[in-house]
């Protein structure tokens, strides 16, 4: 799997975590146990620090960069989905961020809540806790997010994790 040093910027990937041979991650990310960085995904820590919390999957052709200004922090019990683009924000434990959608500078997206699928969410925008962004650019929904459906959907890719890290063989 296509795992760089650049420089002295070296990544931390705890052995219980599961990085798919077809991601690929550069520099300063660190990598919680039981997180999950899935196919096509790119974490780029040439610029800044990327840190990805524990339990927290990293799905199919997310980009995840960070700028020396603005560190990229995605906690643990989180969900990205497919083809997201997360660079310079944070993420707290137990949020989702949905497929397509783009999490710029600045932002904070508190624990328990969404980004909806294709959201943009423009430099400096909070998300509180348990609300929903939703939109171009996003506007907030307060208390819209569904608190079971991301702890069930990191639970999940925790347990397909497993499954990967025990089961895939290249054919």
């Amino acid at each position: 799997m296509p795992i760089y040093a650049l420089g002295e910027r070296v990544p931390t990937i705890h052995p219980d975590a599961f990085v798919h041979p077809d991601a690929v991650v550069i520099g300063d990310v660190r990598i919680g146990a039981e997180s999950s960085i899935w196919p096509g995904a790119v974490l780029r820590g040439d610029y800044g620090t990327i840190i990805v919390g524990e339990r927290t999957s990293i799905q199919d052709g997310t980009v995840v960069h960070a700028v020396a200004e603005y560190p990229t922090v995605i906690g643990s019990d989180c969900v990205v989905g497919h083809i997201a683009h997360l660079e310079g924000c944070v993420i707290s434990d137990a949020a989702l961020v949905g497929s397509g959608s783009v999490v710029l500078h600045e932002v904070e997206v508190h624990s328990g809540a969404t980004v909806a699928a294709g959201a943009v969410v423009r430099n400096r925008t909070i998300v509180p806790e348990r609300a929903l962004a939703v939109g171009i650019p996003a506007s907030i929904k307060p208390e819209a997010s569904d608190t079971g459906a991301i702890a069930e959907g990191a639970a999940l890719y925790v347990a397909n994790a497993r499954r990967y890290k025990s089961e895939l063989r290249t054919l």
